[in-house]
């Protein structure tokens, strides 16, 4: 296994890169400078979770709004609804991330994962 500029060794760091969304990818983005394969994981981390942190902020956002005016209990299910998906399928994404950062596969979610692959 090839070891990192952290120490680690580089399965190890990828997956590491998914633990807590968004904070351990940039983390490590910062601190590995040499490994492309770290740098990958970290910048598709840090893309991917922080693009569905913003949406669920977004979601909660309006599911505090409905309760608070009391707008509409329709609305309030649905956005309820939308944000308990978001949250498991984002937890299912990041275990699926992990496990094929440590299996040593560099799998690009669409979007994050092209941008990632460019500025690594």
């Amino acid at each position: 296994m090839e070891k990192t500029s952290t120490g680690l060794e580089q399965n190890i760091a990828g997956l590491l890169c998914y633990v807590l969304g968004w904070l351990t990818g940039l983390i490590f983005f910062l601190i590995e400078k040499e490994n492309k394969f770290v740098r990958f994981h970290a910048l598709q981390s840090l893309i991917t979770s922080g693009a569905i942190t913003i949406v669920h902020m977004i979601v909660w956002n309006l599911i505090i709004t409905n309760i608070l005016l009391a707008i509409s209990w329709r609305m309030w299910w649905l956005t309820s609804a939308v944000s308990t998906i978001l949250g498991l399928g984002h937890f299912a994404l990041i275990v699926f991330l992990i496990y094929k950062a440590y299996s040593n596969e560099m799998f690009k979610v669409p979007i994050a994962g092209d941008i990632a692959e460019k500025n690594a």
